[in-house]
């Protein structure tokens, strides 16, 4: 497809900036011919998908919707969609054709005269400008493979291991502030020059000095969490793990009731126990796992539930077999200080009073304690057929908990360090991880994040140190507070919103990035999909057999829940699970286990894993920090809807028309703006920042106002992977079987029109901006 030429006059280094006309319509047929051949090449990468044909517009609408071959944009850097040559193609959105004007001898021989002195000009210029020029000053702003390499080469697994091994000694000694102040202290060492300690006083929900506890009504007896009998050996080497068995933000006290087994809590388990039983002020036996945690409490708090005991299931985590006789935190906060809701701990901020964020009494529980309730037989050999726990409905067990939780004002401290761009130093690139986590932890987790960080600045700051720098520029961040419901980042963010919602352009996610050893699992914002695509070098380093890993986007933990539930940023991030664990409910990871020594190691004994994820994760970061256009691939955001839409009962023919539409603008969008920009001779500075500014602000478009609690105000990251469908819209089906109208769905229905239609008007905007921008030229 021949595309509008921009700016001809901008050419890549190294060539005349004059052509004849002969010269350049053999250029340009030579550069169509083999974006052309490049666009036919045959066998990409696995995620790629063919494009679909173009609709004829004398069939009917509902016609046109073929949602079944929705497949992943193809191209040969994942960032093009080839539109059918099709004679009959008639889009709603067409280009008019430019002024053509007929020049007589004299106009080109003015012209030609005034492109001799400007030749001679241009050569003078450029000539003391040379002998002017440092010798050894680098050229900014360049997409170099083999430069990308050079700095990943600087991350090694060993230097990796050593700062580990280091943040795990110091995590046994000190508290949030010393351990930020280190942060700050090693960053500085390595060359890093803007970095700021940034703390809040914020409100969190601790332990009481004693362990809350659970007595069976039957026999008297009285247990702590993790189903070890209270008594005396409450103070003994597990008191922490003890203490730190609890769910912040819950409501605290005593309450006397029924135990009710309501399993995973879903809607049609609600259904099904409240046909049988009254569950007034009764205390919900709750499985962890396949739905979020805060929606699960919503609908028991709806259900007239007075507590909660919750536990994980060992058949959910087979492999962790350890885990059944711990108890483990939960954090019941969506986000932020809850004393200063949607807006930052700052002095003179007022403070709501807010000791719990739930009118239920949450208690975290062992399997262990919960096969004690049940009167079940602890699992006893590896190969028997794991059974899950049941407590079944006609027996009746009555149970006495206590909750015993504080909340106090303390201090957590971000530190936010930043590598500043030489072209645009207004466009940030975060990367996120965190450190220090209640006492019962050991530092493992935060210590592997920020060790991967620490070696990610290192390479970088040895190559800045010969005089090179990125475009954008790069915000390393080490969250404060995360454990307690992402505390640190939804304040620095509520801080700075503002300047974030104008100039932030992507969040690469190093949380807890090591969680098994078997399987690479990328997950990522579908704009950002190919760009993980294109990296030949998945690997599972040789310790299993497991499949080629699948992109995709879902809800995921840690600090990255601000930016894309409130700021609409493309995000991505590289982890190591187990393919069990991938296989398990989802939101399993709600749960936070204490980890003991050497956990790490055992699963990355060389640090090997660390050294893949690091060097994945860099590539991406200098991608997007320095590619003139932004690798954001508008395309399949249009397939993402389409594919949420296929097989969907609900499909009204309004919405489907809807992402039919911008499905057509995307294409245009892709085509007509994306492809030309990336040719080197056609990047006028001007369209290529506005090009950027509509690729970083596309995602914005899917954020909605209401979701169900725990769901992202994004809309198009799914619960899980074993789904395709708007995740608010699945719920809302699921909670219409129970309600008498049909208003929740018609409520999450709109919110899903608004939001592509949003999107189509966006597109269509910005293609009219750029056929402004060529009508006024021509």
């Amino acid at each position: 497809m021949a595309y509008q030429r921009v700016n001809a006059e901008q050419r890549a280094p190294g060539q005349s900036p004059y052509l004849d006309s002969d010269d350049l319509q053999v250029a340009a047929l030579d550069l169509e011919w083999d974006m052309e051949r490049e666009l036919e090449e045959p066998g990409l990468d696995p995620f790629q998908l063919e494009g679909s044909r173009n609709q004829n517009p004398g069939q009917s609408e509902t016609e046109d919707l073929n949602l079944g071959s929705i497949q992943p944009a193809t191209s040969p850097k994942g960032r093009f969609q080839r539109l059918q040559e099709d004679p009959d193609y008639v889009t709603s959105y067409t280009r008019s054709a430019p002024k053509s004007n007929q020049c007589n001898f004299c106009r080109l021989l003015k012209i030609l005269c005034t492109a001799a002195i400007l030749l001679i000009f241009g050569l003078l210029i450029g000539y003391y400008a040379h002998k002017n020029c440092p010798p050894n000053a680098k050229s900014s702003g360049t997409d170099d493979p083999q430069l990308y390499q050079e700095i990943l080469k600087a991350i090694q697994a060993e230097d990796i291991k050593k700062s580990f091994r280091n943040l795990v000694q110091l995590y046994e000694r000190e508290d949030d502030t010393d351990i930020s102040k280190t942060i700050k202290t090693q960053w500085t060492s390595l060359g890093l020059e803007d970095i700021q300690l940034v703390p809040y006083s914020v409100l969190l929900a601790l332990p009481g000095s004693s362990p809350s506890t659970l007595t069976l009504k039957s026999n008297g007896q009285c247990f702590y969490p993790n189903a070890q009998p209270c008594g005396k050996d409450a103070g003994a080497d597990g008191s922490q793990d003890l203490l730190y068995s609890y769910a912040a933000y819950s409501a605290k006290g005593t309450l006397e009731a029924e135990v009710i087994d309501v399993s995973y809590g879903t809607a049609d388990d609600l259904n099904m126990i409240r046909k049988m039983k009254n569950t007034t002020n009764q205390i919900a036996l709750l499985k962890l796992g396949k739905l979020p945690l805060l929606y699960k409490l919503y609908l028991l708090e709806k259900a007239g539930f007075g507590g909660v005991l919750l536990y994980t299931d060992p058949c959910d985590v087979p492999k962790a077999k350890g885990l059944a006789s711990d108890a483990f935190m939960v954090s019941l906060n969506p986000g932020g200080d809850p004393s200063t809701p949607g807006y930052p701990s700052v002095d003179g901020s007022f403070r709501h009073s807010r000791s719990n964020l739930t009118s239920l009494l949450v208690q975290p529980v062992s399997a262990s304690l919960v096969e004690q309730l049940i009167s079940s037989p602890a699992h006893g050999a590896p190969d028997v057929v794991c059974s899950p726990l049941i407590l079944p409905n006609n027996e009746i067990r009555i149970v006495n908990m206590q909750v015993k939780t504080v909340t106090e004002f303390k201090t957590i401290t971000n530190v936010v360090g930043y590598l500043k761009g030489s072209t645009s130093p207004d466009r940030y690139i975060f990367v996120g991880s965190h450190h220090h986590t209640p006492p019962s932890d050991s530092g493992q987790a935060w210590a592997s994040s920020t060790a991967m960080v620490t070696a990610l600045i290192r390479a970088l700051m040895l190559r800045v140190k010969k005089g090179w720098r990125p475009d954008r520029t790069i915000v390393f961040c080490s969250w404060g507070g995360t454990a307690f419901g992402n505390i640190g980042s939804y304040e620095w963010g509520e801080d700075f919103k503002k300047v974030l919602e104008k100039n932030a352009v992507a969040y690469i996610s190093l949380h807890d990035p090591i969680r098994g050893n078997s399987s690479l699992h990328p997950v990522a914002s579908p704009s950002l999909q190919q760009l993980i695509a294109q990296k030949k070098h998945f690997n599972c380093t040789g310790r299993a057999q497991c499949p080629d890993p699948k992109v995709s986007s879902v809800q995921i933990q840690g600090d990255a829940d601000y930016f894309i539930n409130h700021l609409g940023v493309p995000t991505l991030q590289f982890v190591y699970e187990d393919i069990k664990a991938l296989e398990g409910p989802s939101f399993l990871y709600e749960a936070l286990f204490p980890q003991h020594k050497a956990n790490i190691e055992e699963m990355d004994p060389l640090f090997t894993l660390h050294e893949t994820i690091t060097k994945l994760s860099g590539e991406v970061i200098l991608q997007i920090a320095n590619e003139p256009v932004l690798p954001f691939n508008a395309l399949d955001i249009a397939l993402e809807v389409q594919n949420n839409l296929k097989g969907n009962q609900l499909n009204p023919h309004q919405l489907l028309a809807l992402a039919s539409r911008l499905r057509e603008s995307v294409e245009l969008f892709q085509s007509d703006e994306m492809r030309p920009a990336n040719d080197p001779r056609e990047r006028a500075p001007s369209r290529i920042r506005m090009l950027n500014d509509i690729l970083q602000d596309m995602e914005r478009n899917f954020l909605v106002r209401q979701v169900p609690p725990g769901f992202y105000r994004n809309i198009l990251y799914h619960l899980d992977e074993k789904t395709s469908q708007f995740s608010i819209l699945r719920e809302a089906c699921e909670q219409n079987k129970s309600l008498p109208s049909n208003v929740t769905l018609q409520a999450a229905l709109s919110q899903v029109v608004t939001s592509i239609n949003s999107a189509q008007v966006y597109f269509k905007a910005g293609l009219d901006v750029f056929e402004s921008v060529l009508v006024g030229k021509n």
